[in-house]
Parts: C-alpha cells; sequence; structure tokens
C-alpha cells in the first residue's frame, strides 16, 4: 500500500508540473469516408529495359541493384568485336572518301582543260558518292550506338550503354562478364514517382466513387495522399469489388511494389461536425474519451441556474471543498474531467465527435498524463 501511495503521489505531482495543452471544440467540415483494402503497384509502363544494340562482352557495370539513375548516366561497358569493325571500316571509308575526292577533283581540272573526257569524269564522282553514301549509313550506326565519329581516331572495341530516362535499377539481368547477342536487355529500370495504389472498392459504393476523390495509406508513420485516376470497368474476379487505381503523388522511397497496406477513401460530399485533435482522443473504461477542463464545466453550470441559487450554490461548494480538504490533505484533484463521446467520423488530423459542444475547453495533447491522474484514484482512492 505504501508503494501505492509513493507512486500515485509521484504522478500527481507530475500531472501538474506538466504543461496541458488545450484547445477549443471547434466545428469543421468532414468528407464520408470509407476504408479499404489496397496494393501498391507499378504499371507495365513504368519499367524500361535497357538493351545492348550490339553483341559483345560484358566487362563492367557502373550502377547496383537499388541505385538511382539520370536519362544519360552511364549504365554498363561491353567490349564488342562488332563495333571495332565498325570503327575500323568507318575510319578507312573516311580515308577512302579523302581519296576519292581528290580524285574527283583532279579529274574535274583536266575535264575543264580538255584534257579528259565526260565519262571519266563521271566515273570519279560515281566513286566518290559510293564512298560517301556508305560513310554517312556507318555514321549513322554509330551515332545511335552513341560514338562521337568527329572524334573517331582508331577502332575502338568499347561500347558504353547509358540509361534511356530517369529511375531506380531494380533488376541485373545479365551477369558480369557474360556474352550477350545484339538487343539483349541488360538491365531493368523503373521510373520514380510512377507508384500507383490498387484499391478494392465494395459494390454498394459504386455510384459515389469519382475520379479525383483522395485515398491516404499510412507507411512508417508517415500519411500518403493519391487521387483516383482510374475506375476500371470489370470487377476483381476474387473479391468481387471494383479496383481503382490512384497515382501517389509522392517521391517516397519507402514503397514496396506487390505490399499491401489499408487505405482510407474520401468521398466528395462533406458534413459539419464538433471536431478535436486526434491527439485527444484516449481509451479509458472500455469507451473513447476526451479529458475537458473542469473550470469551463463549472462557468458553464453557473450561468445556466438562476441567480437566485448563485449564493447557496456557493455555500455547498464551499463546504464541500473544505470536508475533500479535510479528508485528503495538501493532495489536489485533477482539474479535468472525463467526457465519453462517440466517434461519427475522421481524417488525418481531427475527430469528429457526439458528446462534445463547441467552445469546450479540452486536453488536446499529452492526455495520459490526465489519464494517469484518474487511474491513480481508481486504484488507491486518494492515497487512503
Amino acid at each position: 500500500m505504501t508503494k501505492i501511495f509513493l507512486l500515485t503521489s509521484v504522478l500527481a505531482l507530475t500531472l501538474f508540473a506538466v504543461d496541458i495543452p488545450t484547445k477549443h471544440a471547434k466545428m469543421r467540415e468532414f468528407s464520408k469516408s470509407i476504408e479499404l483494402n489496397s496494393q501498391i503497384v507499378q504499371l507495365s509502363n513504368a519499367k524500361q529495359s535497357v538493351m545492348s544494340l550490339v553483341g559483345g562482352h560484358i566487362e563492367k557495370y557502373f550502377v547496383k541493384v537499388g541505385q538511382s539513375v539520370k536519362s544519360g548516366e552511364k549504365i554498363a561497358l561491353i567490349e564488342s568485336i562488332v563495333l571495332s569493325d565498325m570503327t575500323a571500316n568507318f575510319i578507312s571509308l573516311k580515308t577512302q572518301l579523302d581519296s576519292q575526292e581528290k580524285n574527283f577533283q583532279a579529274s574535274k581540272t583536266l575535264y575543264e582543260k580538255g584534257m579528259t573526257s565526260m565519262q571519266e569524269l563521271n566515273q570519279e564522282s560515281i566513286k566518290r558518292d559510293e564512298a560517301l553514301a556508305k560513310l554517312t549509313s556507318l555514321k549513322s550506326q554509330l551515332s545511335t550506338l552513341g560514338i562521337n565519329t568527329s572524334s573517331l581516331k582508331r577502332a575502338s572495341s568499347s561500347y558504353i550503354l547509358y540509361a534511356h530516362s530517369d529511375g531506380i535499377v531494380s533488376q541485373i539481368l545479365q551477369p558480369l562478364h557474360s556474352s550477350i547477342k545484339e538487343d539483349t536487355p541488360i538491365i531493368l529500370v523503373t521510373k520514380e514517382q510512377a507508384f500507383y495504389l490498387k484499391s478494392f472498392l465494395p459494390l454498394k459504393y459504386g455510384s459515389r466513387v469519382r475520379v479525383g476523390q483522395k485515398i491516404v495509406i499510412d507507411v512508417e508513420d508517415d500519411k500518403i495522399a493519391s487521387n483516383v485516376t482510374q475506375i476500371l470497368p470489370e470487377v476483381d474476379e476474387k473479391t468481387q469489388r471494383i479496383v481503382l487505381l490512384s497515382s501517389i503523388d509522392s517521391s517516397f522511397n519507402k514503397l514496396y511494389e506487390n505490399a499491401y497496406t489499408s487505405a482510407k477513401l474520401y468521398f466528395d460530399n462533406t458534413k459539419s461536425y464538433v471536431a478535436v485533435q486526434r491527439s485527444a482522443l484516449s481509451f479509458f473504461n472500455n469507451e473513447w474519451v476526451i479529458f475537458t477542463s473542469k473550470h469551463e464545466q463549472h462557468k458553464e453550470e453557473a450561468h445556466d441556474e438562476h441567480e437566485g441559487h448563485e449564493h447557496e450554490e456557493e455555500n455547498e461548494k464551499h463546504t464541500k471543498e473544505v470536508d475533500e480538504h479535510e479528508g485528503h490533505g495538501e493532495e489536489k484533484e485533477t482539474p479535468y474531467g472525463v467526457r465519453v463521446v462517440n466517434i461519427v467520423a475522421q481524417d488525418e488530423e481531427f475527430v469528429a465527435v457526439e458528446g462534445l459542444r463547441v467552445g469546450e475547453i479540452y486536453v488536446s495533447d499529452k492526455s495520459y498524463f490526465v489519464k494517469s491522474q484518474l487511474l491513480k484514484s481508481s486504484l488507491g482512492g486518494h492515497g487512503h
């Protein structure tokens, strides 16, 4: 009993030492909401395979699984005999074109002096044009591979594969040092912010759901909002529910594909209720309660009573306080009372309740201190 008395005394002192935040209950608008089962998914077009345009041998990867990449960033180094032949042919054709151009200009000079025929001049022109056409075609192919032909001085077998868009490397498809063929997928890149929420809505709500309505999920104590972008025309075969797709407007790195989560869908229509902060709610004696200011209650009760009873009430109050003081010594009474409430609506920050009036003062946070004092009373009375 001594230990209980000491414990409850400490709790009482703690309560009066702590600064308990309070606020006034206000009217707020709430949307009708329902709980849904949802799954985090990514659409097929959110993933992109990065392919090698030439066959060769994978010498090095510049990225790892889970790494973010930007468009144009290096992905892999591939040693390719095909590329070596292409660059060697380009250099050879460039040399041939220079030679053909000189032969053509020489024939043109001789023709203008009447020292050669038009037929010979045309033959040199055809040879030059053929060399130019081959060089242009090969230059285009090398440019597609990301090879800068203007600075190409010698043959090279090194082919650098670059990312085509921003995203996250989700999978490396080919092992290091493996040989690959042309158009072989090397890695899989998932576009960032490409997560969608696939939610399953009961059929009875089908007429109330609209594109643009908000769906909120909780991920590691963070709330992620999404908006309905598509209502699929066919119900899910397994659940027999309407399927909603909502885009997640977030760059969260805590989302995992195919993970299931609970979600809350908010409809458009709203209704006003008396509201308190979510942090004000406490579960006490198997009921949802809010702790309110006793001082505020006394003020309202005194205001409602007839003026003729004021003196009598004060005498009774004084007598009661004297009795309590004599019976309990120096122990202080908690200035807060318990108000049982009924939850009728809620959102991310506020809860709509029945059982509270607009303007009433309530404990908005740290209600566990008030609850501790009340539990103390139920455990050991007032310390006797």
